[in-house]
């Protein structure tokens, strides 16, 4: 199958015949399942959960597929599911802890000013409130439009532009006094 098939085409090819609807769920899986991996794992900050609410999404997903659903955008609509399962999981745990990707932090030739560095920003990122910091994510690090974010998260674009804003000013305040220790 190309690669350069559109999600909504795509979309379209889950309700064909069994062997264009398994082709069509794997490209549009291996599309997003990264994505909504790290997504997931940022908001529970527990790679165990995160993998657990991922395959719950594409199962989600395609249930909803058969049962006929309409989606205009697949992209907002696997995030709007991934959204609601980590809302769920965190009402059952009370976790709010969000870390940026392991392998972010992980990597053997980082400098231990860069990987102190990147602890500070993981640190400030903790400090935010959880609508904040979700949508910060979804911007910042997943690259979602002021739409996307305002299909998954329920709040109008105009909202989450404030969010994102403000988001950045209170991480940048965290950070002022360390930003200071570095440049002297």
């Amino acid at each position: 199958m190309q690669m350069d098939v559109s999600d909504k085409e795509l979309y379209r090819r889950l309700s064909g015949s069994k062997k264009a609807a398994q082709a069509a769920f794997s490209q549009l899986y291996d599309r997003y399942e990264a994505r909504i991996y790290t997504y997931c794992y940022r908001i529970l900050d527990d790679k165990t959960k995160a993998e657990d609410i991922l395959q719950e999404v594409f199962v989600r997903f395609y249930e909803s597929v058969r049962a006929g659903r309409e989606v205009a955008n697949v992209s907002s609509y696997l995030f709007r599911i991934a959204r609601n399962q980590c809302l769920n999981e965190k009402a059952r745990k009370s976790n709010a802890n969000v870390e940026f990707q392991e392998e972010m932090t992980s990597r053997e030739d980082q400098s231990y000013d860069k990987t102190e560095f990147l602890n500070l920003i993981e640190a400030a990122l903790e400090t935010l409130p959880d609508d904040y910091n979700e949508i910060l994510v979804l911007r910042e690090i997943e690259g979602c439009s002021y739409d996307e974010i305002a299909a998954v998260t329920g709040v109008q674009p105009s909202v989450a532009r404030v969010r994102v804003y403000r988001a950045k000013r209170m991480i940048r305040d965290v950070l002022k006094p360390f930003l200071n220790d570095l440049v002297v």
